[in-house]
Order: C-alpha cells, then structure tokens, then sequence
C-alpha cells in the first residue's frame, strides 16, 4: 500500500476529538484520523456499481436523515413475497416469472441492507461510544 502524506487545517474541536479519541485507544493520533477517514469514506469496490455513490453520499447525510434509513425496512408486502418464493424456490423448481420476482427482491433486500449497515455504521462512528469503549 501506497503512503501519502497530506496537510490538514482542522477545527480546534475536531483536533481535540481525535486526541482524545487516541488517548483513550492509545493510538498515534494520525492512526487515528485515517482510520476516521476510512470508514467515513467507505470502499465500495465489492457494492453494486448503481450503488456505490449512494453509499458514499450518505456519508454527508445528518443524523435525522442517518436514522430514518437505519430504521428502513422493505414493505411487509414485498418481506412476504421474498419469504414465499425463497421458500417455495426449495420445495419446487420456480416459474420464469416467480424467478424474476425473486431476483428483484433480493435485490432490494441486499440495497436495504447495505444502506442500513452504512446508516448504522456512520451513526455509530459520529456517536463515538462504541470507537472508544474499553472492552
């Protein structure tokens, strides 16, 4: 992996947060401020292509917002249908139809998923707490 060095003027505040945040962790301060920047800057690599500036967006999104996508479940309608076909799909083989239904709920599953685990994991970043407990 490729080192860069890079020149940040930050906020009394924050600067203050990320020592902190090191001392408690007994951490360098730099180890720590990379690793806040990795995980507000997320890899997307592995995360559908329509997704990836989705997830990194969020990133930017307050808290309300944050929560509101945490909380966020596909409908009970659709939470059914996935059930029915997944289960249906190992009793029997599924039509071309049912097939294509399931696909595109799993599909939404995985999108809600992945927007909820990002939501939890900024929320949990910007709250601190479960970075800096002691275990």
């Amino acid at each position: 992996m490729t080192v860069q060095s890079v020149t940040l003027q930050l906020p009394e505040a924050l600067m203050q947060r990320a020592r902190q945040a090191a001392d408690a962790l007994r951490y360098p301060v730099e180890d720590v401020l990379t690793s806040a920047l990795a995980a507000a800057l997320p890899d997307v690599e592995d995360v559908p292509a329509a997704m990836q500036s989705e997830l990194a967006r969020m990133t930017w999104l307050n808290d309300r917002e944050l929560w509101w996508i945490a909380r966020s479940t596909m409908s009970e309608a659709n939470q059914q249908r996935l059930s029915e076909l997944a289960e249906a799909q190992m009793q029997r083989p599924l039509t071309a139809q049912e097939s294509q239904v399931l696909t595109v709920l799993r599909e939404e599953y995985r999108r809600v998923t992945l927007k909820k685990a990002r939501a939890y994991a900024l929320l949990s970043m910007r709250g601190g707490q479960p970075l800096l407990a002691e275990n």
